[in-house]
């Protein structure tokens, strides 16, 4: 199996990461894929896949400035982005995208990107993945519309282009037109959860040809177990729940998203 979105740069990984990806190989997950969300964050991506090159649990990173950092995607910026994309490490353009969640904080206490600020940056990065050819990792917090609709008309203009929604949450309604749009749908730990029933509803709806797994870690950890450090370790709770739902078996839903993830990122396992 593969871990399609992992921060594994965060801070909370420093002080046992070598373990964590231990236990992630001895779990069965033969490859993670490290996001970054502004360029220091990007770097330090690149730095650990560089670092871990000859771990069991092969790393591979994406580099993006995520939509809450988007107001510091200046061209400077931009440039060294495009640069660090050019590394053999990096199989994505992410993570990129919406958030209209954050903007509507009053108090978060941290300066985020505005809407419009956002919507730019993401049509910005979304011309890099166009010109590198690589897939997008698409962030979509409470902007759904707007992520179709700027979704819709990169890929009406740039029919090879590809990616994932990550952390799907859309729900069944709007389910299909992205899937329309050849997108891969990824699914992480809140598919777990017993409340879930518009996302339960979307993990038996979504092709197995579509559907990716992914953690979020350390964020989002599956039901079993929540309130801990989530990490790629914790990947088969969330395929045993997909098959579960699906009525299936969970080496179905690992073969099926093993070989969606390394069709869609390249991937050499």
């Amino acid at each position: 199996m593969i871990d399609t979105h992992v921060h594994l740069q965060h801070p909370w990984y420093a002080g046992d990461l070598h373990q964590v990806l231990e236990r992630a190989a001895q779990a069965g997950i033969r490859a993670a894929i490290i996001p970054g969300t502004n360029l220091s964050d990007c770097r330090e991506a690149v730095s650990l896949v560089h670092d871990h090159s000859g771990t069991r649990c092969r790393l591979h990173a994406a580099v993006g400035i995520h939509p809450t950092e988007a107001h510091q995607l200046d061209r400077e910026t931009g440039a060294a982005l495009e640069s660090l994309a050019g590394s053999q490490s990096v199989v994505a353009i992410g993570e990129i995208g919406l958030d209209y969640y954050w903007p509507s904080v009053q108090d978060r206490g941290w300066v985020c990107g505005e809407p419009d600020v956002q919507r730019g940056a993401l049509q910005a990065q979304l011309e890099l993945a166009s010109r590198l050819d690589l897939p997008v990792v698409i962030h979509d917090r409470d902007a759904h519309i707007d992520v179709l609709h700027i979704l819709r008309d990169w890929l009406g203009a740039y029919p090879q282009a590809r990616g994932t929604l990550h952390a799907y949450a859309a729900g069944p309604e709007l389910l299909d037109e992205f899937l329309d749009m050849g997108l891969h749908i990824g699914i992480d730990g809140p598919v777990t959860y017993k409340k879930a029933a518009r996302l339960h509803e979307v993990a038996r709806r979504v092709p197995l040809s579509r559907l990716l797994l992914e953690t979020d870690g350390p964020y989002l950890p599956p039901a079993p177990r929540r309130g801990e450090r989530n990490e790629p370790a914790f990947i088969p709770l969330i395929a045993a729940r997909i098959a579960e739902l699906r009525g299936t078996t969970v080496d179905a839903v690992a073969k099926a998203t093993t070989d969606n993830a390394s069709r869609l990122f390249g991937l050499r396992l």
